[in-house]
C-alpha cells in the first residue's frame, strides 16, 4: 500500500531547511513561482531564498510545491 501524498503545504512544513524547492503560489491577478532554497517554514508561512531575495509565502496561498535538483553549474563565457 502506498503512502498518502502530502499537500503542498504539508510537504513544505516537513521539508528540511536548505532543500532546493519550487513553490507555485497565488498572487493578486494569478499565480507565480519561487525557485530557491527553503530557509524556514513555521507559523503558517515559509521563506524561500531565491537568487534575488528572500520570499515569504503564506502556506494558505501555496498551490504546488516540490523538491528540485541542484542548479547546474554556471558556464564560463566563451572567449
Amino acid at each position: 500500500m502506498s503512502q498518502p501524498v502530502p499537500t503542498p503545504a504539508g510537504f513544505l512544513s516537513g521539508a528540511t531547511p536548505g532543500m532546493r524547492v519550487v513553490v507555485r503560489y497565488r498572487i493578486e491577478g494569478g499565480l507565480t513561482d519561487a525557485l530557491g532554497h527553503l530557509v524556514a517554514c513555521d507559523g503558517g508561512a515559509c521563506t524561500i531564498r531565491t537568487r534575488k531575495a528572500d520570499v515569504v509565502i503564506q502556506l494558505s496561498e501555496v498551490v504546488a510545491a516540490k523538491e528540485v535538483p541542484p542548479a547546474p553549474e554556471r558556464r564560463r563565457p566563451a572567449r
